[in-house]
């Protein structure tokens, strides 16, 4: 049993959803985003994504943009999110880590090559935002050991999710907005409309992301699903804690496991019986 898929088993034995926080790798340096990493943990994370920095990150908002442009100006690159993983994993062998990025640097490191790394690093699933299900083959025949982690928009229908969701593993991200990150918050009732039709072609876990933001939403979508992945509101917070030359800060650290915390009670109390 993968990582992932025993957290998640985990989880559903404990009566529970997930919380998984998206952070930059090298934002705002490597120090201080590893020590972010390493905190994620015991902060409540139970799975946690990793962006890998990019040039050009069509998905993302301001707000994970201008992260990804202090990561990449700190040294931030692919080679550098995997060699973070693989620190990770001299103290932590059991939470999962999911890489979130975009094709365009997989391919510049080489597919093969970098499945490899990644997988040797601890690395446990990818999401490869720009990369629909008809260009799987780039990745997927070396990706053995690696979850493929696929999309689903609210523009997903009915006819094209078995294409989707054929290859995917570890969990499905439901992408909860028609948008960017960061932008606006998730509807509840489309929420509650939109996953049951994914249940029912599937027996994988789902998690939201874009649009949760509070500890409230948060609840609310490990109601609905079984994870809630938050990073705009988490990188807004550490960046509001950077110095005026953008640099970490003493507080930096400790605002963004806090508000980790606060994320995590609120999964945590999102199905106790009222």
């Amino acid at each position: 049993m993968t990582r992932i898929a025993a957290r998640f088993a985990k989880l559903k034995q404990e009566g529970r959803g997930a919380l998984m926080p998206f952070v930059e790798a090298y934002d705002p340096d490597p120090a201080t985003s590893m020590a972010i990493l390493r905190g994620l943990p015991g902060a409540g994370a139970d799975l946690i994504e990793l962006g890998v920095p990019f040039t050009d990150p069509a998905a993302d908002g301001p707000t994970v943009q201008q992260a990804g442009q202090r990561a990449l100006r700190a040294g931030g690159s692919l080679a550098g999110a995997v060699a973070m993983v693989r620190d990770f994993r001299r103290d932590d062998d059991e939470t999962p880590i999911v890489l979130m990025g975009y094709l365009n640097p997989i391919l510049a490191y080489g597919p093969a090559r970098f499945c490899q790394d990644a997988r040797m690093s601890g690395v446990d699933g990818l999401i490869v935002v720009d990369m629909p299900p008809e260009e799987a083959d780039e990745i997927a025949p070396h990706a053995a050991g690696l979850d493929l982690v696929r999309l689903i928009a609210p523009t997903t229908d009915e006819a094209r999710l078995p294409l989707v969701l054929r290859g995917a593993g570890g969990f499905l991200y439901y992408v909860a907005i028609a948008g960017i990150t960061g932008t606006r918050s998730a509807d509840a009732a489309d929420l509650a409309a939109a996953i049951p039709k994914v249940r029912a072609q599937t027996d994988l876990p789902i998690a939201i992301g874009f649009g949760i933001k509070t500890p409230d939403q948060a609840a609310q979508a490990t109601r609905i699903a079984d994870g809630a992945v938050v990073g705009s509101a988490l990188i807004e917070r550490l960046a509001a804690t950077l110095d005026e030359n953008g640099r970490a800060t003493a507080t930096t650290v400790r605002t963004v496991l806090d508000d980790v915390r606060a994320l995590a009670e609120g999964v945590r109390n999102a199905r106790v019986p009222a």
